[in-house]
């Protein structure tokens, strides 16, 4: 009787081992060195290996990190079916490569200035590779903020059709819009709620504006532009005092440190009561922005498209550096200088930085 169901256990372990043999197999791709879970992703391992070395110059957080990020978002943000339905004309299609298909159009709207830069580095890497325009832009952004200290890891999809027209004008949030108008343009474009809206924004933490002060090209947007960290949220609620460059300049507003640019669209959602608490909830939570930040961004990759009928290549994203800096106030500052916006939950206590008064430095050109 032991043997009986001995022999009936082990039964039961094998048919186990079978069943998670079936669910874990690997494909072996056609170079010979990498398996896969699904063949389609077999193309994108030389895809990651070249932008890794010649795009994003051996894997570093850079300027070509933070414009490839940037250019994810201008493209998938672009669909509006209030504007399909309003309108009967097209309203774009989400994440369709069309900013870089249609890059004599769309590159001409105002809140796209800048991108022609990134996409016209992208397009020699998408003419050597088979990868559809649309695929690469988002698997080109998923891939550089693996660089960056302290970031998720990004899920990637492939499977996208090419756009056949452009997105039209005015999809793309500018700095100088309202709270109002921000809120109503992602709630459109793909049901964000200002929580998510606020986790899309984590994005901010390595990027740096070019055009909204063209006489400070490169100004970031926190005092750490090189770390997927909290400061960006930390730093929007400082009060602001100067402004780097010129001052004066459309979707700009005081910032609280030299070198440092505070876009009007960070600080009025920053202390919009919709938004104030999720914000200031990212401030010392490493952990939930990477979080957040992961869902919103899988969420906004996928804009019109069932992400059903896409292939998960998650597994070509490499595993992101740990975080190598910790929620501070920056070295002069205190947090008399914090203007609380969360009616609910106090700021929260943070170190101040030792040493002279900050200045950040401008992210270098790449």
């Amino acid at each position: 009787m032991a043997f009986i169901k001995l022999a009936s256990f082990l039964s039961v372990v094998a048919a186990a081992q079978v069943v998670n043999g079936a669910l874990t197999r690997r494909v072996t791709c056609p170079d010979g060195v990498n398996t896969a879970t699904d063949a389609a992703c077999c193309a994108l391992f030389a895809v990651r290996d070249d932008i890794q070395q010649n795009l994003f110059d051996g894997g570093e957080c850079g300027e070509d990190v933070h414009e490839s990020l940037r250019l994810t978002f201008h493209d998938a943000i672009g669909i509006s079916p209030l504007i399909a339905a309003s309108t009967g004309q097209f309203g774009g299609g989400g994440a369709d490569g069309s900013i870089a298909i249609f890059e004599d159009i769309e590159t001409n709207f105002h809140a796209n200035l800048g991108v022609d830069e990134i996409i016209d580095e992208q397009r020699p890497f998408i003419a050597r590779h088979n990868i559809s325009v649309a695929d690469f832009i988002q698997f080109a952004g998923a891939i550089g903020v693996s660089n960056c200290p302290g970031a998720p890891q990004l899920d990637v999809f492939v499977g996208r059709l090419d756009a056949t027209q452009p997105a039209p004008d005015k999809t793309v949030p500018e700095p100088f819009d309202t709270v109002d108008s921000i809120l109503a343009r992602f709630s459109d474009a793909g049901g964000f709620t200002p929580e998510e809206v606020v986790a899309l924004l984590v994005s901010h933490t390595i990027a740096a504006a070019d055009h909204v002060d063209p006489s400070i090209p490169g100004t970031p947007f926190d005092s750490t532009p090189e770390e997927f960290d909290t400061q960006f949220f930390i730093e929007t609620q400082l009060r602001g005092t100067l402004f780097p460059g010129t001052g004066g300049n459309q979707g700009e507003v005081e910032s609280p440190l030299r070198g440092e640019m505070r876009l009007q669209s960070d600080s009025e959602l920053a202390r919009d009561s919709r938004t104030a608490c999720e914000w200031q909830s990212f401030v010392n939570n490493q952990a939930k922005l990477q979080s957040a930040f992961k869902a919103a961004f899988r969420k906004m990759t996928v804009l019109g498209h069932d992400e059903s009928e896409l292939v998960d290549c998650s597994e070509l994203v490499p595993t992101p550096p740990p975080p190598s800096s910790s929620a501070h106030l920056p070295a002069g500052l205190t947090h008399n200088d914090i203007e609380q916006a969360c009616a609910f939950t106090p700021f929260p206590t943070l170190p101040t930085d030792a040493g002279p008064v900050t200045t950040v430095a401008p992210v270098p050109p790449s």
